[in-house]
């Protein structure tokens, strides 16, 4: 079925489709400056970086780089928390005609050589902390230049002083870069170079913008290669998505690492296009997020369910005012419907659950957030966004009710993968955008998670949908966080585990929890297991790594078996 039946949903306000120009993503930025040179972009820590300023640093960036070497289409490497510096190298990238290879902070050595050796990016931009590293790989890579910032780089005077000595504290020790040779120091490049526009010519159907990697999570990560228009659109399309949203007087928190894409369309890309103000957080702290709210008056707050689950579990959120926000979008997991309930409470504002992936840019569904919302669904797909449910054995299009794999078509959707025509080939069908979920549509058009393809659990021939089950434990007044996962079995092949972190002050036994479940699942569906932890893995947006826990268990019964 591909009528898009969801559009008898849509508010007035929200338009089916939209016209993109063929301008640059970095166009957003010249934009902002032209019209508000003097107005706020970003804030951080202390610290207001002006349109203006933002704009010039960017172009001081764009023409250093060029002065290495960089011409269109070389990839450059940005290693960095949220901070100015993020932003700068971002636009100042795409302004030389490069692209951007987001990088982890958190990578090791082996993750860090894998992914500029397979980017073959020429140059990396990095914290200070981080050059050890780096230089340790360099010479399996392609890196020909390197640039070195710190956060105290764009920190007010007196915390500018001060924040070497917290950071040898923190690290243990304290890295002094000089700008010679390969090894640039920022603030060097950009008291060196001018803030000249450079003129340039951009296909945005076809010129890549981003090369984004894949989390890796199940596999070797992949490089997904995101044009301008990929970009543009979804930015766009989030822009007409929160229509209630003013332009110039929106102030979004910027907690989402911009090094994931979520984040960077949200926050990165949003922000600039609507000329609002960023509220930069090098990493999710409950207790700063909370002042940065009050104190900030964020009125957009794109996030992960952890994050809300964090501030509502927060021992002391009744100190602080959080009535200023108006909207968040929830991403990179399932949204729980009690957070939900009890975050709009706190608040004021509204939380909806979106949906998408790297490859698509990555929004591709979300519920109304001012309009009809269907507890449980990821909503309605986005403006010129087709969606379908489809049986992965022969493609074809499934009706209404039936369960089978999300496919995506729109302008959202990745040009391939980075030096894999195999994988890439695999990914379609009938040119549609095989998502890897499982789900299905109801005949309003909204459409449902049931789970990931790969996490399905597969006991005793039946198939049983962790998030299913997750939903049931999430309800539990005494889970703050869980996650399901289909663990080695002898007689089932696989069983249900549950991994539990419960609610300050709050207690619950196995027998309790599996007599809870009884009442609210079929019993095949119910966990066998159950274990309590302080914490679960996840990753740097908070999204719960499932596998990680499944490969835990596996290496327990190797080793059991190995005795």
């Amino acid at each position: 079925m591909t009528e898009k039946v969801w559009l008898s949903q849509y508010p007035k306000e929200i338009p089916h489709s939209m016209t993109y120009e063929n301008i640059p993503v970095q166009s957003f930025l010249t934009n902002a400056y032209e019209h508000s040179p003097t107005k706020v972009a970003i804030h951080f820590m202390g610290r207001d970086v002006t349109y203006k300023e933002l704009y010039e640093s960017s172009l001081k960036f764009a023409n250093y780089l060029r002065r290495l070497g960089i011409e269109k289409g070389d990839r450059v490497a940005i290693m960095l928390p949220n901070c100015p510096q993020s932003v700068i190298a971002y636009y100042g990238t795409l302004f030389a005609g490069g692209i951007v290879v987001q990088t982890n902070p958190l990578y090791t050595e082996r993750e860090l050589q894998y992914q500029l050796a397979d980017s073959g990016a020429k140059v990396i931009l990095a914290m200070d902390i981080l050059y050890p590293r780096i230089t340790k790989v360099l010479k399996e890579t392609e890196i020909e230049n390197v640039i070195i910032t710190a956060i105290k780089d764009y920190l007010p005077f007196p915390k500018n002083l001060v924040y070497p000595f917290i950071q040898k504290k923190q690290y243990g020790f304290h890295v002094k870069v000089e700008h010679k040779g390969l090894t640039h120091v920022f603030t060097e490049v950009l008291r060196t170079s001018e803030a000249t526009p450079i003129e340039m010519e951009f296909d945005i159907e076809e010129d890549l913008a981003l090369l984004q990697y894949t989390g890796g999570t199940t596999g070797t990560p992949k490089g997904v290669m995101l044009t301008h228009k990929n970009l543009i659109a979804n930015a766009k399309m989030c822009d007409v998505w929160m229509y209630q949203c003013k332009a110039g007087e929106e102030v979004i928190l910027g907690v989402l690492p911009f090094f994931h894409v979520y984040g960077m369309t949200t926050v990165l890309l949003l922000s600039v296009l609507k000329g609002n103000k960023m509220v930069l957080l090098p990493k999710f702290d409950v207790e700063q997020t909370l002042k940065a709210i009050e104190k900030q008056k964020a009125t957009l707050f794109p996030g992960a369910p952890t994050m809300y689950i964090g501030i509502l579990n927060y021992q002391d959120l009744e100190k602080y005012n959080l009535s200023s926000i108006k909207a968040c979008l929830s991403g990179s997991a399932p949204l729980p419907a009690e957070v939900q309930e009890k975050f709009e409470k706190l608040t004021g504002g509204k939380l909806v659950e979106g949906y998408g992936l790297t490859e698509t840019s990555p929004v591709t569904h979300a519920n109304f957030i001012w309009d009809k919302r269907v507890k449980g669904s990821i909503g309605v797909p986005w403006p010129d966004t087709e969606a379908a449910i489809i049986r992965s054995s022969d493609g074809e299009l499934l009706p209404p009710g039936e369960v089978g794999e999300i496919a995506i078509k729109g302008p959202q959707v990745m040009k391939g993968y980075w030096n894999r025509q195999e994988d890439t080939a695999m990914s379609f069908v009938n040119g549609w955008f095989l998502t890897g979920d499982i789900g299905y549509m109801d005949n309003d058009g909204y459409f449902y998670v049931v789970d990931r393809k790969k996490d399905i659990i597969i006991a005793g021939g039946f198939n049983i949908y962790p998030r299913e089950v997750e939903e049931v434990l999430y309800e539990h007044e005494a889970i703050q966080e869980c996650v399901v996962a289909g663990i080695p079995d002898a007689y089932r092949g696989e069983t249900v585990k549950a991994y539990i972190v419960l609610r300050e002050g709050k207690n619950v036994t196995e027998e309790e929890l599996n007599k809870y479940c009884r009442e609210h699942l079929a019993a095949f569906k119910v966990p066998r297991q159950y274990e309590f932890r302080k914490e679960l893995p996840k990753t740097t947006v908070g999204k719960i790594l499932r596998r990680s826990l499944v490969e835990e268990e596996k290496l327990k019964m190797a080793e059991l078996q190995a005795k």
